[in-house]
């Protein structure tokens, strides 16, 4: 059987990835997706998710949810120069659910059979919200695997990464909700690369989902390259679609099993993801971190399920 899984996206590229990967694969069922405010505003990232939706050609609910954080007025921004305002493709013609984003979690998970795992590729906030409002579904979720946060790795500030940063507050709740929970930091999906090779190869495959990856591809290597360079030039990590590879094929990533939580008021550590790597806190470990990808096997799963 196919594994259910709910994305709850802050669509620009990588999320559009991430979603076409979930929709297409056999062996996930994506039943919905719930967008956050983060790389743009939360009216965007549905717009932007519907066409994902609309540009491949498959019937999934959309939820528009949080459109501000927990415990600031507005969301940072940052990464419009690697996302745009609107993803390169035709606009949406289907319309998202009337239901809020956080009310269509909370009702979903009461109702499951703790068979579905929650993938928040964005910011946390509609997850925290949903926890803090009605924690009987705590026990509903099977497994939390989110992108986000960075041990060696910034890309916000020299601590943050830009989901956690965005909302620290909700970040922490999530992580410290006892729901089994995989993390994919930067120190993994930095090792997970997609070139301007693997573009070619994408537009050569000619469906709707590969030239989409293309488009979206060439987009963050020109944005890669001009501002924050991999260590291979005409690179780009594809962050989000690596939760839905590991799902698929868990030993794509390689994890360690530590106690992480997350910095909410330091001036020079706001949004650090705090991984327990040498054991100093005493805590019991609550997230599954991983260090390391399979490049070559992730960039073959996309190929072939874009195929």
């Amino acid at each position: 059987m196919p594994q259910k899984v709910i994305l709850d996206v802050d669509t620009g590229t990588d999320d559009a990835v991430a979603l076409m990967l979930a929709a297409l694969h056999p062996e996930i069922e994506l039943i919905a997706a719930t967008t956050v405010g983060g790389n743009v505003p939360v009216e965007n990232c549905t717009e932007n998710t519907l066409r994902v939706f609309d540009h491949i050609g498959v019937s999934i609910p959309v939820y528009e949810g949080m459109g501000v954080p927990l415990a600031r007025s507005q969301f940072p921004r940052g990464s419009v120069h690697i996302h745009g305002e609107y993803l390169d493709i035709p606009p949406s013609r289907s319309k998202a659910e009337s239901m809020h984003a956080v009310d269509y979690l909370i009702r979903t998970f009461m109702k499951s059979d703790g068979d579905i795992i929650l993938v928040p590729t964005g910011s946390m906030t509609n997850v925290a919200m949903a926890i803090r409002q009605e924690p009987r579904i705590v026990p509903k979720i099977r497994e939390i695997i989110f992108m986000g946060g960075g041990h060696e790795i910034g890309n916000v500030t020299p601590s943050a990464e830009a989901n956690i940063f965005r909302d620290p507050e909700a970040a922490r709740v999530m992580v410290q909700c006892g729901v089994p929970m995989r993390m994919l930091p930067l120190d993994a999906t930095h090792k997970a690369l997609i070139s301007t090779e693997d573009c070619q190869a994408f537009r050569a495959i000619g469906t709707p989902a590969a030239v989409a990856t293309a488009i979206f591809v060439e987009r963050r290597i020109k944005a890669y390259d001009a501002t924050q360079p991999m260590k291979r030039l005409g690179t780009t990590p594809l962050h989000d679609p690596l939760c839905i590879a590991c799902i698929i094929e868990p030993d794509i990533i390689e994890t360690d099993f530590i106690y992480v939580d997350v910095e909410c008021y330091g001036e020079l550590t706001r949004g650090r993801t705090v991984c327990d790597t040498h054991h100093r806190s005493g805590k019991e470990p609550n997230v599954h971190v991983a260090f390391n990808a399979d490049e070559a096997r992730f960039r073959k799963m996309l190929m072939d399920t874009f195929s």
